[in-house]
């Protein structure tokens, strides 16, 4: 990558962050972000009359949830805004390459929930009040939440990329993104195992295997396994590649 990628790279991360902190949107998602993760931290998993401040079943639990749904409002305007507006071609005419641009509206969407993620630093210090937390398990979880963060917004970067309507493309983005995390819950798995004859119960594992949750769950344990690092890399950078693969045949 040459410095003249980089710069371009970054002209587009500034136009598209800068375009967050415009828009009414990004505050009202970080502040239902916020109030989401502590409301069921605090009230749900009752973390103050709890003698285990682990994080992990108290806080982190609740995230791929609620980036189920946050998370495509954040990336639904990645795309499908220019689509709408007619932007896209000036943008593709500019002397930006589509990766770089690509690349440089999706670093700016994931910088929005880098930000949201340190604001909830609050959790941390209550715990740390609380007793002697672990910090492994809780550098860990950050790690994973991010993680699952960015995959979820790569799933709907991809799929703002073919329609021109926000709204579809927030419709489908949380359809996806819930069936993804619902095929790796334990209970739900446990219920389509039990539900498809016994010879299919393999097959139901394996599918579960691909899901978001599954990789998430034993990285917020603490366990910093690397296929779980490369499986969330390899679904975003699978992810932005279907975007290229959208654009380039919205401009065919």
């Amino acid at each position: 990558m040459t410095k003249r990628d980089i710069d371009n790279t970054l002209a587009v991360f500034k136009r598209e962050f800068l375009g967050y902190f415009n828009s009414p949107v990004l505050y009202v998602i970080v502040i239902i972000f916020l109030l989401t993760t502590m409301g069921f931290t605090f009230f749900f998993s009752r973390i103050l009359d709890s003698d285990d401040v682990s994080l992990s079943s108290r806080f982190f639990v609740w995230h791929p949830w609620i980036y189920t749904v946050l998370a495509p409002a954040v990336g639904m305007r990645l795309w499908s805004e220019e689509h709408r507006l007619g932007t896209i071609e000036l943008l593709m005419t500019m002397p930006v390459s589509p990766w770089q641009a690509i690349l440089g509206k999706f670093f700016a969407a994931a910088f929005v929930w880098l930000i949201a993620l340190a604001l909830t630093c609050t959790v941390v210090i209550t715990v740390c009040w609380l007793g002697e937390p672990d910090t492994g398990p809780i550098i860990s979880g950050y790690v994973a939440s991010y993680l699952y963060a960015l995959a979820c917004l790569a799933v709907t970067s991809a799929i703002s990329a073919i329609t021109r309507s926000q709204v579809v493309c927030f419709i489908i983005s949380v359809a996806f993104c819930l069936g993804i995390a619902l095929i790796g819950d334990p209970g739900f798995t446990q219920a389509i195992v039990n539900f498809v004859p016994a010879g299919w119960e393999s097959v139901v594992r394996f599918i579960s295997y691909f899901s978001f949750m599954d990789h998430f769950f034993e990285m917020t344990k603490g366990i910093f396994v690397f296929r779980d690092v490369l499986y969330f890399l390899s679904v975003i950078i699978g992810a932005l590649f279907i975007t290229d693969l959208g654009l380039r045949s919205k401009r065919a």
